[in-house]
Order: C-alpha cells, then sequence, then structure tokens
C-alpha cells in the first residue's frame, strides 16, 4: 500500500514538472543561436548587461564558465573577488547582441560592494544550489538588494544549480518554481554547470527576453512615445514683438 501511494505521489510530481516545462516550449522564440566569437569581438549590435547574483558556493561562476567557454572546473573552490565580467554573444533574429555577463561574488564582506554593480542591469539571474536549502532561504535577501540597488521592475530568472547532485536534493523542483512565480519572475531553471545540462538552454531564453523587450522599447520609442507627446504637448503660443515706434521714448535699465 505504501509503494503504492509513494508510486502515485511520484506520477503526480513529474506530471507537475512536465507541466511547468511546457512553458519553456517556446524558450527560442526568435531562434536564437550561441556564437563561439572570442571576448574582443567587437561588431556586435546589442549590447544587455546581465548581473549574476546569489550565495557562495553555489555556482555562479561555473555557470559563466559553462555559458561561455564551454569547461568545468572541478577543483577546489576559488571565491570571486568583488565581480569578473565574461562575454556572451549570440544570433538573434540575424542580429548580434552581446550579453555583457557580470558574475558576483557571494561572500558577505563584498555585499556591499557588489551593489554598486546592480545598477543598469538589464537582467538578474538568481542563483541557489539545489542541495544546500540555506542558499534558496537566502533568496529573500539577494532579491531585496537587488530591488534597493537597481530597478524595482528588473527582470530575474531564478536558477538552481548543481542538478548533477540529485542524490542530495534539499529543495524541490516544486519549491523552486513557485519561488519564481511568487516573486513574479521571468522564468525558471534547474541547470547543472558540471554537465552543462540546461545552460545553453537558459541563455537562449534570457537572449529573447531581453530582445523582445529591446523590440517593444523601440517601438514605443519611436511611434507611442512621440504619439503620446503629440497628443500631450503643452499649448505654447509665440508671440512675435512689435517694433517700437521711433516716437516711444526710451527706457534705461
Amino acid at each position: 500500500m505504501k509503494n503504492q501511494i509513494k508510486e502515485n505521489i511520484d506520477v503526480k510530481n513529474l506530471a507537475q514538472k512536465n507541466i511547468s516545462l511546457k512553458e519553456n516550449d517556446n524558450y527560442n522564440k526568435y531562434n536564437a543561436e550561441i556564437l563561439n566569437y572570442p571576448d574582443d569581438f567587437s561588431e556586435y549590435e546589442i549590447n544587455f548587461k546581465i548581473i549574476v547574483i546569489g550565495s557562495k558556493f553555489v555556482g555562479k561562476t561555473c555557470i559563466t564558465n559553462q555559458a561561455t567557454k564551454h569547461i568545468f572546473l572541478d577543483n577546489a573552490y576559488e571565491p570571486t573577488i568583488g565581480m569578473e565580467i565574461y562575454n556572451l554573444f549570440v544570433k538573434i533574429d540575424n542580429k548580434i547582441i552581446k550579453l555583457q555577463i557580470w558574475d558576483t561574488c557571494g561572500q558577505e564582506i563584498y555585499r556591499s560592494l557588489i551593489s554598486n554593480y546592480y545598477r543598469s542591469s538589464s537582467l538578474a539571474i538568481i542563483v541557489y544550489s539545489i542541495d544546500n536549502k540555506e542558499t534558496f532561504q537566502d533568496l529573500d535577501l539577494w532579491i531585496k538588494e537587488l530591488k534597493l540597488n537597481n530597478s524595482p521592475d528588473s527582470k530575474v530568472v531564478l536558477v538552481g544549480n548543481k542538478l548533477d547532485l540529485e542524490e542530495n536534493r534539499q529543495v524541490s523542483y516544486e519549491e523552486g518554481k513557485k519561488h519564481a512565480k511568487d516573486n513574479g519572475f521571468i522564468d525558471f531553471f534547474e541547470t547543472s554547470a558540471k554537465t552543462g545540462e540546461n545552460i545553453s538552454k537558459m541563455f537562449i531564453k534570457v537572449s529573447n527576453i531581453l530582445y523582445e523587450e529591446h523590440l517593444r522599447f523601440k517601438g514605443i520609442e519611436t511611434d507611442e512615445q512621440f504619439k503620446t507627446f503629440r497628443e500631450n504637448k503643452p499649448n505654447i503660443k509665440l508671440i512675435r514683438k512689435k517694433k517700437k515706434e521711433k516716437k516711444d521714448k526710451i527706457k534705461c535699465c
């Protein structure tokens, strides 16, 4: 009986996960393709700043290394000091865009320093580790700092990393998905920086999100914005001064 109950629960959880994943089916709306271009490639058309934040030991640097260099450094943990910048080039809608990825440190002693890096970011990727409940509980702190130091309506993607450590899982897929939904995040992914699972997929989805926002903003700027200005422009009349007649007395000061 217990085995039957467990089997039913597992089937239910699998069904919920499959339903959630369907939301990502259209993750590549604009046919984005990651390009293996060097960091100093300069012939791109659009540039987006992405900030990667989260607690220490969650694998932020490993994610960016896997995305940009296709490598995983399986050695002793070396903390990021301050931040490092990585470039990822993506071809999307026949345009080349540059994702400037700001990989920040997760150590508390650098917290006040990295808050300055949040500003002007187009999107934030907040990372936790699925095998460490504490890093998941820290998410509220990172969200608060992001809202304090960047636009309140910043786009956010939540990432549960270390999917390769499934046997040590402490945070369920459903918990992560719910947290992303409750906070109004753009999307949620579980990834493995070690195997590369879902890393490219996540950055392709990010590219689509940012490019679509670029198109939307561009449309508003060229059409709706000026239309609104024309409709609401102040009623200003230019009054031409009459020439004074010679008989007018000249006034001083």
